[in-house]
């Protein structure tokens, strides 16, 4: 039987290989752990990290609600959507790394529509 990490790798490979950033549209990637919640806006092309972010930054530290992963997650994506409008950033591909779209992944999805983050 295989792990449920294993599949999830799997599914982020299928979504990989038609899922690309450029610098127009640049992807955003999210990693869950058991604890916390990582994003980053990569641009494939270049090879390069634009901007990243996690519920383990000092600066998140100061807006993080009282309990609960996914009111965190809500929080992260209101945050992270403030810091992409400063660096100009308003269109992504999304890239869920394999995890479903559901929970913490959809709260964090939600809340970066709100901020204004096209995808």
């Amino acid at each position: 039987m295989k792990s449920k990490n294993h599949r999830r790798e799997k599914r982020h490979g299928k979504i990989r290989k038609r899922l690309s950033g450029t610098p127009e549209r640049p992807r955003l990637c999210v990693h869950r752990s058991l604890k916390n919640i990582y994003v980053q806006v990569v641009d494939d092309i270049a090879a390069k990290t634009l901007c990243s972010f996690s519920t383990l930054d000092k600066d998140y530290a100061k807006v993080k609600p009282a309990k609960g992963k996914v009111p965190a997650s809500t929080k992260l994506g209101e945050y992270f959507a403030g810091r992409l409008k400063e660096r100009g950033i308003t269109k992504v591909a999304f890239d869920r790394g394999g995890y479903l779209y559901h929970g913490r992944v959809k709260a964090l999805a939600d809340a970066l529509r709100q901020g204004g983050i096209e995808f």
